[in-house]
């Protein structure tokens, strides 16, 4: 589990466990309208939670497609490879799934790491070189 998610954990945990507590404080109904509210609470987060994954790939996609057009546009004569971060894997989820990255045929140790916010906003972001190891 990333330090980040634990955090978000620990914080939910922290105001259903707040919520629960308030409610066994009060009296009849109030009570049962607490434990209510802690199980929609948990409920809510836990949807949230179980579908911010499958958002994120479908985000992805999308920018995905708005930066295809884009890259015919600017680069007709090229061909590239399009990546995206493997948001879900263990060892990547410190990284921004957001950032594209694009690796041209003719420059294979280079990527660049672009931006999708529309179809008509695309900012190229950075580039990473990879270091080739000699022995």
């Amino acid at each position: 589990m990333h330090p980040k998610e634990l955090i978000e954990f620990i914080i939910v945990g922290a105001i259903i466990i707040s919520i629960a507590f308030i409610a066994n404080l009060l009296k009849d109904r109030w009570r049962k309208t607490g434990w209510l509210l802690a199980f929609v609470v948990f409920s809510a987060y836990g949807i949230f939670f179980g579908a911010r994954p499958f958002w994120i790939d479908a985000q992805i996609d999308h920018k995905m497609q708005l930066l295809r057009p884009y890259l015919e546009e600017q680069y007709p004569d090229k061909d590239w490879t399009i990546s995206a971060v493997p948001h879900r894997k263990s060892g990547y989820r410190h990284l921004n799934p957001y950032y594209i990255g694009v690796v041209f045929e003719n420059e294979p140790g280079v990527t660049y790491y672009y931006w999708v916010e529309s179809k008509d906003t695309i900012y190229q972001m950075g580039r990473a070189n990879k270091e080739e190891k000699t022995e």
